[in-house]
C-alpha cells in the first residue's frame, strides 16, 4: 500500500446483468408485497423491553428510490479523507488506518445496503496548505461523495469554506474544536464528532474548583486554532477568576523541535497545576520535561493526547512522573481489565486482529477510528438507503437519535439535529468522564460520573 494514499478498493467487479422488465402480473405481485411491507412496518413499534442495539431512530430509508450524486452508484460509495500519516502529528495517522480497516470489514460483510465502500485518503502531513490540496483532489479528481474524518483543527479550518461552498458533506471531523457546532447555519455541511475542546476545559475547571480551589495553573498550548480553542474554553469557564488562577502561559508551534524551554518557564511561575494542551509528540515532551526540571504539579492532559502507547508510555520510558495526571475519557480503553469481558471490546479486539494486525489494539486512536467509522455506517450510510445524494447524507448525519456506538462509555449516546430545527445540534457526543492515570497498572482509572458537557457550554 503506497504511503500517503490509502485506498480500500471494492472487493467486487461490477456485473453486466440487465434487469428484465417484469411482466404485468409480476409487477402487481410486487406492488401487493410492497404495500404489505409498509403496513407491517406501520403496525410495528419500539419494544421497550428489547436490548438497545447500535442503530438510530429516525425515518426508515426508502430502498425503492435510487438517487445518486458523484461518488455513489448501485455498487459503490466513495469517501475521501486527509490524515497526517507523516509530519509532527503522525501519531494520528493510525486513525485513518483503523477507519480503513473498519470499512474493509463492512465490505467483507456485504457492504452498506449492497454497496461497497471505497475509502481514499491522502497524507496532508498536518499542514493546512496540503489539506487544501488533498480536499480539492478528492472532490475534483477522485469525485468522492463526501469528506469524512479529516484530522486537525487548522487543517479542517483551511477547507471548510471550500467544502461548504461546494455543498460537500464534511462529516465527523477528527477535532474537538467548538467552532464545528457553534454556528452550524454558517457552515451547515461541516460537523464534528467528539466532545468539543471548550467543554473539556470546562470539566477540568469544575474539578479544580472542587478539589483544588486555590490552584495556580500554568498552561502549555499549541499556538494555532486548536490550542487557542482549549485555552479560550478554560478562561471562559474560570470567568473573572481567570487572571488569578492562570499564572503563566507558554505556546509552541508545530514546527518547533522541543517544548523543554517552555516547560522550564512554566515551572518557574510557581504553578502547582500544569495544563497540557498539545498534540501527542509535544505532550510526550512536556511530560518528560516537567520531570527533568524537578517539577511535580498536578497535570491536566488534554484528551487529544491521552493515548497510552503514543504518549504516556514513551514519557514513562524517559522517566516522566505520571503519578498525578488527569484527563477526560468517552471511549472504553481496550487495555483496561474492567472491559476484559465486555462484548464490544472483544469484538473490537477481534476486528483489530483480523483487519488491522499491524496496529496496536490498545492505542486509543485505533478505538477512536473504529468508533467514528461505526457512527458513519450505522448512523448515516445505512439510513441513507438508496438516496445517496450529498443533501441526504447531510440530512441523515444531522438527524441521529440516541445512537449507541459499541465502544463508547456506558451512558454515552450520539444525537444531532439539523439547522432548521428549533435547537440545531452539531455536537454528536456531549458526555465525558474524568480519569486518573495509574502508573502501576498502566491504565486510566475512571472516577466520578459521566458528565454531560452540553450543560457546561
Amino acid at each position: 500500500m503506497p504511503a500517503g494514499h490509502v485506498k480500500a478498493e471494492p472487493w467486487f467487479k461490477e456485473g453486466t446483468h440487465r434487469m428484465r422488465k417484469p411482466k404485468r402480473w409480476t409487477a402487481l405481485l410486487m406492488l401487493v408485497a410492497a404495500v404489505a411491507m409498509v403496513l407491517a412496518a406501520a403496525c410495528g413499534g419500539d419494544d421497550d423491553d428489547e436490548e438497545e442495539t447500535p442503530a438510530t431512530g429516525g425515518e426508515t430509508p426508502q430502498q425503492d428510490v435510487k438517487k445518486y450524486d458523484p461518488g455513489a452508484s448501485d455498487t459503490e460509495i466513495k469517501i475521501g479523507s486527509c490524515y497526517p500519516f507523516s509530519g509532527p502529528a503522525a501519531a494520528y495517522g493510525t486513525i485513518g488506518k483503523s477507519v480503513e480497516a473498519y470499512f474493509k470489514m463492512v465490505n467483507e460483510q456485504g457492504g452498506v445496503n449492497g454497496r461497497k465502500i471505497t475509502f481514499i485518503t491522502q497524507d496532508d502531513q498536518y499542514s493546512p496548505d496540503k489539506t487544501v490540496q488533498c480536499a480539492r483532489s478528492l472532490v475534483e479528481q477522485e469525485k468522492v461523495l463526501f469528506i469524512f474524518n479529516t484530522l486537525g483543527t487548522p487543517s479542517n479550518t483551511a477547507i471548510w469554506d471550500y467544502l461548504n461552498q461546494q455543498k460537500i458533506p464534511h462529516l465527523f471531523v477528527a477535532t474537538g474544536a467548538s467552532k464545528w457546532g457553534a454556528d452550524p447555519k454558517s457552515h451547515p455541511w461541516t460537523m464534528g464528532w467528539q466532545p468539543d475542546y471548550q467543554s473539556e476545559s470546562a470539566i477540568y475547571v469544575e474539578w479544580l474548583s472542587k478539589e483544588k480551589p486555590n490552584a495556580k495553573v500554568a498552561i502549555l498550548y499549541q499556538n494555532d486554532d486548536y490550542g487557542k480553542d482549549y485555552l479560550e474554553g478554560f478562561k471562559k469557564a474560570l470567568g473573572a477568576k481567570a487572571s488569578q488562577v492562570i499564572v503563566k502561559e507558554a505556546s509552541y508551534a508545530v514546527t518547533d523541535a522541543s517544548v523543554s524551554a517552555q516547560v522550564t518557564q512554566l515551572k518557574e511561575s510557581g504553578a502547582d497545576t500544569f495544563y497540557i494542551i498539545a498534540t501527542p509528540k509535544f505532550a510526550t515532551q512536556a511530560l518528560i520535561a516537567a520531570s527533568q526540571v524537578g517539577w511535580k504539579p498536578t497535570i491536566l492532559l488534554n484528551s487529544v493526547s491521552q493515548s497510552i502507547p503514543a504518549v504516556v508510555d514513551p514519557a514513562a520510558q524517559q522517566g516522566a512522573d505520571l503519578s498525578d495526571v488527569i484527563t477526560t475519557i468517552y471511549i472504553k480503553d481496550p487495555g483496561d481489565p474492567q472491559w476484559a469481558n465486555d462484548k464490544a471490546i472483544q469484538d473490537y479486539l477481534a476486528f483489530m486482529k483480523k483487519y488491522y494486525p499491524d496496529g496496536n489494539p490498545n492505542d486509543g486512536f485505533n478505538v477512536y477510528g473504529y468508533a467514528v467509522a461505526q457512527t458513519l455506517v450505522e448512523g448515516v450510510l445505512k439510513r441513507a438507503g438508496n438516496n445517496l445524494t450529498r443533501e441526504n447524507i447531510l440530512k441523515q448525519a444531522t438527524s441521529i437519535k440516541d445512537l449507541r456506538v459499541d465502544v463508547l462509555l456506558p451512558g454515552i449516546l450520539i444525537n444531532t439535529s439539523p439547522v432548521d430545527s428549533p435547537n440545531p445540534d452539531y455536537y454528536p457526543i456531549q458526555a465525558e468522564q474524568l480519569a486518573k492515570y495509574n502508573p502501576s497498572a498502566k491504565k486510566w482509572d475512571l472516577f466520578g460520573e459521566v458528565i454531560d458537557v452540553s450543560k457546561k457550554k
